[in-house]
């Protein structure tokens, strides 16, 4: 009975083989028609890999109703956006009402008026034609906004990063240290993402750091080195408050990377699992770059012992779990180093 000449299914559900003949005739010459004897068989269809695109249904049918078989429609996300319009003999208000919180869109009453079926068949397809329209709209919008919020978040941690390293190499050595890091531990592809993208704004509070102080070429004094821990803190005020959760996420890092294990870090001291798991990640991430590149305060330190400076603070420093993790990833890691060299 389907045409696929057609753009537009119609899936008709009834357990009256005579209803479907009717309906079938009203709207083959416009559309595809499948049909579904019962509840069960409807179901199977709408979740095939070819869906209709609208549904009329008979409410009262043996064994599953059109309301339950509604009810699971709407449960599902394959077949939730799928409009359908009960068809019943049934007139009373109530019974409208019912059907219309299980979310159907419409009703169409027994015995069928040929234009009435026909006029709400292709009103309720337009419908649903503009509303996928308008979420595509929304979509590519949300990208655009994430794609800008992403390159403002990139080009405020290059900003920071060239207070004190003008290559900019490091915060891209550690968004992807840090995904390596967090995929290896067992983060979901979307939260090592997250992490990737929010990462490189870790030192934005550098800004905020005197150059004398920044690029002081040895060891600060006491007075020094405690303005030079204020970044964080500076870092967090920076991003702010805001309910994206890049930035959120962002400003915990900013705020926690220096934060260690044994509650010896700052600006909090924190300790163990009270420090976020980013911070955590990104510490280690961190700590591992600094050591193995040229600042103006010191050399570039081997890899090996910049290595073995980071087991030996494995439970004080640094998170345990999360130093095991870096080592068992430790190859990837160097391939990342090697690929952005400054």
């Amino acid at each position: 009975m389907s045409d696929r000449r057609h753009h537009n299914t119609i899936l008709i559900v009834d357990d009256a083989p005579e209803n479907i003949m009717i309906l079938s005739e009203l709207l083959l010459p416009d559309y595809a028609v499948r049909a579904a004897v019962n509840g069960p068989k409807a179901l199977a269809i709408a979740m095939s890999e070819d869906p209709p695109d609208l549904i009329l249904l008979d409410v009262v049918m043996p064994g599953m109703d059109g309301y339950e078989v509604c009810k699971r429609f709407k449960n599902s996300e394959k077949t939730k956006d799928i409009p359908v319009i009960f068809v019943t003999s049934l007139d009373e208000a109530s019974q409208e009402a019912k059907g219309l919180e299980l979310g159907a869109v419409d009703y169409i009453t027994k015995p069928y008026n040929a234009d009435i079926v026909r006029k709400r068949v292709h009103n309720h397809l337009e419908l649903k034609k503009h509303r996928d329209h308008l979420e595509e709209l929304i979509q590519e919008r949300t990208a655009e906004l994430l794609a800008t919020r992403l390159e403002i978040i990139h080009k405020l941690g290059l900003a920071a990063e060239y207070r004190d390293n003008d290559t900019g190499m490091h915060i891209m050595r550690l968004g992807h240290y840090c995904r390596i890091i967090a995929v290896a531990y067992g983060l979901s592809n979307d939260e090592s993402e997250l992490l990737f993208n929010t990462a490189p704004m870790h030192d934005i509070g550098k800004i905020g750091i005197p150059d004398e102080i920044l690029l002081h070429p040895g060891p600060l004094s006491d007075k020094e080195w405690k303005l030079m821990k204020t970044h964080c803190e500076i870092g967090a005020r920076i991003i702010g408050d805001h309910p994206s959760e890049l930035l959120q996420t962002a400003g915990i890092i900013a705020l926690t990377h220096h934060e260690k294990w044994n509650a010896q870090g700052y600006p909090q001291g924190l300790r163990g699992m009270d420090i976020p798991l980013y911070g955590r990640i990104v510490a280690i991430a961190d700590v591992f770059d600094a050591l193995t590149s040229k600042r103006p305060y010191k050399g570039a330190w081997p890899v090996e012992k910049a290595v073995d400076l980071i087991q030996k603070e494995r439970g004080q420093h640094f998170d345990a779990t999360l130093v095991d993790v870096f080592l068992e990833a430790f190859p990837d890691i160097i391939s990342v180093k090697e690929k952005f060299s400054d």
